[in-house]
């Protein structure tokens, strides 16, 4: 019988023990994480886009964005929020239940809404990498300041005229991610605009000789303007420079949050569902807003209070339960019989490192999903090194030794074929999971080249020699001949059915 060892266990104890920690970010990881009870103060009552990831710590997945979630995080300080919510969290479960999740990660997006505390909410699509999220991020950054042109500029100085404002003269048309944030934290205070240098009277006004310049009119008949002269362009000396005429916006919002109670469990239903179907519907539309105005939806998806009484439970999808470890008779049986089909392998090395705990876990999803969606799947197992099987496979296959391999055999049809790698070892972007789905795609599918079996590699079938019978002979004395039989045959076992088309 395949069964679960203590290999199963070292695997999965590894996987625990990688820099993950409790509910996967630690207190110094650049996500920030938040729970049911202040998304509304540090994300809703925020005047920042946020991209919030809503995981379970088991899932493989997860494991594979964290990496690429926190550059992302690293790449946006300052400009936009990257936060965190455990779903595996009792606590968390209703107010991962009230923003639809249906599986993890998912990846949401909340931006300000013309309303202060009811945000859009968008699902994020794109690719799960470093990249993409920040490109999407910033994309979705509000948008304050004016783009001001020579036949503008009057109109703009005119408004408001108590009021501070600021002008960057600047060689680029298009308002960077960094001056968005800037003007983010003044919003309301400070009225911001853009002028670029093809704008020659406006230039000649100001006396700007170099490009980027910064003016700051803090407001009042006789203010006049002040020049930034810092050499550094950034957030933090902007701020400071700009902080003369107005505070910045504190950032989470310092007043209390009234926290919505559920009446009865057929209201949170209600909204609930609400909430999920609007978030469904939310769009992106801000091809039709003005240049100079603030890019916003003008009818926001709220975003759902949490709820912290009466706590509605959702279901998550079960763990994916570890993969069987293979002993030598058990490797004969299910993989190296003379009959046995396709089998997927991973060849787990004495002392496993962080790649080979990727391995283990992305083949244990994988497997996982299939059996749950009742695919017609190839069975998955551990060889491990222990087992005398492993030193056999290493050594007449040629596999690199000290490392984690993970491969397809069948032995009926004596080929093997090993799961690509990028470089010369396994690298944890060769094991994730859609890479092994893909793979394991292409073996069913019969798409790749496969590598004969070296011959002797896969045992001959036992067979059992013919016996000589004797006569019988009756207490009469009667003589039986025996009825004669041709040589004896181990009993056919049945095809393994998950094999490739």
């Amino acid at each position: 019988m395949v069964h679960p060892t203590a290999i199963t266990v070292a695997a999965a104890a590894l996987l625990a023990a990688l820099p993950v920690n409790a509910g996967l970010y630690s207190k110094n990881s650049p996500v920030v994480q938040i729970d049911a009870r202040n998304y509304d103060r540090l994300i809703a009552q925020s005047n920042y886009t946020t991209i919030l990831e809503f995981y379970a710590p088991w899932c493989g997945h997860c494991k594979n964005l964290q990496p690429a979630f926190e550059k992302a995080a690293n790449s946006l300080s300052g400009l936009a929020k990257v936060a965190a919510v455990d779903c595996d969290e009792d606590s968390n479960k209703p107010f991962c239940g009230g923003f639809g999740v249906q599986g993890f990660p998912t990846l949401k997006i909340v931006k300000p809404g013309s309303k202060k505390g009811k945000p859009i909410i968008e699902d994020y699509q794109g690719p799960r990498t470093a990249k993409g999220i920040v490109e999407a991020v910033t994309d979705k950054i509000p948008n304050l300041v004016k783009r001001v042109s020579d036949k503008t500029l009057e109109e703009f100085l005119a408004g408001a005229n108590d009021t501070a404002k600021a002008i960057l003269f600047s060689e680029q048309g298009k308002t960077s991610s960094l001056f968005k944030a800037v003007a983010i934290e003044f919003k309301g205070s400070i009225s911001m605009a853009q002028i670029r240098n093809t704008e020659k009277a406006s230039i000649a006004l100001f006396g700007i000789e170099k490009f980027p310049t910064l003016v700051l009119l803090p407001g009042g008949p006789e203010a006049e303007g002040i020049v930034f002269k810092d050499p550094f362009f950034n957030k933090e000396t902007m701020v400071k420079f700009l902080s003369q005429a107005a505070e910045p916006n504190p950032d989470p919002a310092p007043a209390k949050v009234k926290v919505q109670k559920a009446k009865d469990s057929e209201k949170k239903k209600e909204e609930f569902e609400s909430a999920s179907s609007k978030q469904a519907k939310a769009e992106a539309s801000t091809a039709g807003a003005s240049a100079t105005d603030e890019v916003l939806e003008e009818e926001p998806t709220e975003s759902p209070l949490p709820i912290v009484d009466a706590e509605k439970p959702i279901v998550l999808p079960d763990p994916a339960p570890p993969l069987s470890v293979l002993d030598e008779d058990e490797l004969i049986a299910q993989c190296m019989g003379p009959r046995t089909g396709t089998c997927i392998l991973a060849l787990l090395p004495d002392s496993p490192n962080e790649v080979a705990a990727a391995a283990v876990g992305s083949l244990s999803e994988v497997a996982h999903r299939h059996h749950t969606h009742k695919r017609s799947q190839f069975p998955f197992y551990i060889l491990p090194q222990k087992n005398v099987g492993f030193e056999k496979f290493k050594s007449e296959l040629g596999l690199p030794i000290g490392e984690i391999e993970v491969i397809a055999i069948n032995a009926k049809r004596g080929w093997w074929r090993a799961l690509p790698k990028d470089g010369t070892s396994v690298q944890e972007t060769d094991v994730s999971e859609e890479a092994i789905e893909r793979w394991v795609d292409s073996i069913r599918l019969g798409e790749g080249a496969k590598q004969k079996l070296p011959e002797g590699f896969v045992p001959e079938e036992p067979v059992v020699e013919e016996v000589e019978a004797e006569p019988i002979v009756t207490e009469e004395g009667t003589i039986v001949e025996p009825v004669e039989e041709g040589k004896i045959e181990i009993e056919e076992t049945v095809e393994n059915v998950h094999d490739e088309l």
